[in-house]
C-alpha cells in the first residue's frame, strides 16, 4: 500500500507541474497574441510603448516561472523519494536524541535546507528580471539582510511553536490536533496585532504621513465611512523595488494604514483617497475577518488530517519513516499538501476577486464617483506593468484581483449609486 501512494504522490507532483506549465504556455501564447496593438479598451489610456514593456514583463516572468517550476519539482520529487529526509532525520536523533526538543529542531533545519534550494532563484529574479525592467532598487546586502532576519524570526517564533505542538501530542493524546490548532490560532491572531509594531518595523521604516492636504483628506473620508485608524503611516517601498501597494495591519484599535512611498509619488489626492476608500471597503464588507476564519479553518482541516495519516502504515513508511511518528508527518503533510490546494487555488482566488468588486464598489459609493479610483488602477496597472491580457484560465488560476478590465466593466455597471 505504501508502494502505491508513493507513485500516486509521484503522479500528483508531476500533474500539478504538467499543470502549471500548461498554464505559463498558454498565457504566453495568449499575450503574444495580443502584443502588436494595444487592446481597443485601453487604445486612449496606455501608449504603445508602455504595452509593450508590460507585455515583454509579463513574458519574462513566465519564462523565468516556468523554470523555476521545474526546479522545484525536480527538487521535491528528490528530497521524498532519495531516502534523504529518513537519513538527515535518524542523523538528528542519533545527534540531539529524540527529546521534544530535536523535532522541531529538524523541522527548522529542514525548512531551512529546502528553502535555501530557492535563493538563487529569488537572486535572480530581484537583481536580474526586476533590474532589467527597472523595478529592482534594493542592494545585495539588503537582500541579504531581509533574509537572515527572516530566520532569525523563524527560530525565535517558530521553535517555541513547533516545541508546543510536540508537547501536546504527550499531554493530550490523540486529541493533540484539536489543541495545537487552538495554540497556532491565538499565535497567529496574537502576530496579527504585534507584527505591526514588531516585526515589520525590522525591515521597513514607517512614517507618520506628514500633516498638510493629503493627511486631512484621508482622514475625513475615514470619519465619512465610520473608519478610524489608529494612524496613516508611510512605508519606503522604495527602498527594495518601485512595485507600489496600500493595505492595512492589525486589528480592532491597533488598526493602521499604511501607504508606500512610491504609490504617494504616483498618484494625486483623489485617486489616494479612492485607493483608501477601496481598503476601507474590505474592513466594512468584513472580508478581513472571513479570510482569517477561512485561514484558520484550513489549519483545522491540515491538523485533523495530519492526526489521522500518522498512524497508517502505508503514509509514513512509504518514505522511510516509522507510524506514528508525528515529527515527520508534519513534513511530510507540508510538502505535500501543495498538490491538492493548488487545485483548489481557483475557488479561492474566485472568493478573493469578489471582494475585491465588492471593495471597489463600496469605493464608488462613498467618494460618489467611479472615476478616481479607476484612473487610480490604470496607474497602478502601467506604473507596475501589469498585464492586460491574462488568458482566463491563467487568471481564473493565479489571479487574487480581477482583470483591469474586469474592474474597470465591474466599476461601470456599478456607477456612484449608494449602497
Amino acid at each position: 500500500m505504501g508502494t502505491v501512494f508513493s507513485r500516486l504522490c509521484v503522479a500528483l507532483i508531476l500533474t500539478k507541474w504538467l499543470a502549471q506549465i500548461l498554464l505559463e504556455w498558454l498565457n504566453q501564447r495568449h499575450v503574444q497574441a495580443h502584443a502588436k496593438e494595444v487592446p481597443p479598451a485601453f487604445a486612449n489610456t496606455v501608449t504603445p510603448e508602455t504595452y509593450a514593456k508590460s507585455a515583454a514583463y509579463t513574458l519574462a516572468k513566465s519564462r523565468f516561472e516556468m523554470i523555476e517550476l521545474s526546479w522545484s519539482a525536480v527538487v521535491l520529487l528528490l528530497v521524498l523519494f532519495s531516502g534523504v529526509l529518513p537519513w538527515f532525520y535518524h542523523g538528528f536523533q542519533r545527534a540531539l536524541g529524540s527529546s521534544v526538543w530535536a523535532g522541531p529542531a529538524f523541522l527548522l533545519a529542514a525548512g531551512v535546507i529546502l528553502s535555501a534550494t530557492d535563493l538563487p532563484f529569488d537572486w535572480h529574479a530581484q537583481f536580474h528580471l526586476e533590474e532589467r525592467f527597472g523595478f529592482n532598487t534594493t542592494t545585495p546586502a539588503t537582500w541579504w539582510m531581509d533574509r537572515w532576519k527572516g530566520l532569525l524570526l523563524a527560530l525565535a517564533l517558530g521553535f517555541p511553536l513547533l516545541v508546543l505542538i510536540l508537547k501536546l501530542v504527550g499531554w493530550v493524546g490523540a486529541a493533540w490536533w484539536f489543541w495545537a490548532w487552538v495554540c497556532l490560532a491565538a499565535f497567529q491572531l496574537v502576530m496579527i496585532l504585534l507584527a505591526p509594531v514588531l516585526i515589520l518595523p525590522l525591515f521597513n521604516k514607517f512614517t507618520p504621513l506628514p500633516p498638510g492636504g493629503l493627511r486631512d483628506g484621508l482622514l475625513a473620508l475615514g470619519e465619512r465611512a465610520g473608519f478610524r485608524a489608529r494612524d496613516i503611516q508611510v512605508m519606503d517601498g522604495s527602498k527594495r523595488s518601485r512595485h507600489s501597494n496600500a493595505f492595512f495591519t492589525g486589528l480592532g484599535r491597533f488598526r493602521r494604514i499604511v501607504l508606500f512611498d512610491t504609490l504617494v509619488r504616483q498618484l494625486d489626492q483623489a485617486e489616494l483617497e479612492s485607493v483608501l476608500a477601496h481598503e476601507i471597503g474590505h474592513y466594512k464588507k468584513g472580508h478581513i475577518p472571513k479570510t482569517i476564519i477561512l485561514a484558520l479553518g484550513a489549519c483545522l482541516l491540515a491538523f485533523y488530517l495530519i492526526s489521522g495519516l500518522v498512524g497508517k502504515e502505508w503514509f509514513l513508511p512509504g518514505f522511510g519513516f516509522t507510524a506514528g511518528d508525528i515529527v515527520p508527518a508534519l513534513l511530510l503533510f507540508a510538502l505535500l499538501s501543495g498538490v491538492v490546494t493548488f487545485w483548489l487555488s481557483p475557488l479561492f482566488h474566485s472568493l478573493s476577486r469578489r471582494h475585491e468588486y465588492e471593495a471597489d464598489a463600496f469605493a464608488a459609493s462613498l467618494i460618489e464617483q467611479s472615476q478616481p479610483l479607476i484612473a487610480a488602477l490604470r496607474k497602478l496597472n502601467e506604473k507596475n506593468l501589469g498585464n492586460l491580457t491574462p488568458h482566463p484560465f491563467y487568471s481564473g488560476f493565479y489571479y487574487s484581483h480581477p482583470t483591469l478590465l474586469e474592474r474597470e466593466a465591474a466599476l461601470a455597471r456599478t456607477g456612484p449609486q449608494p449602497g
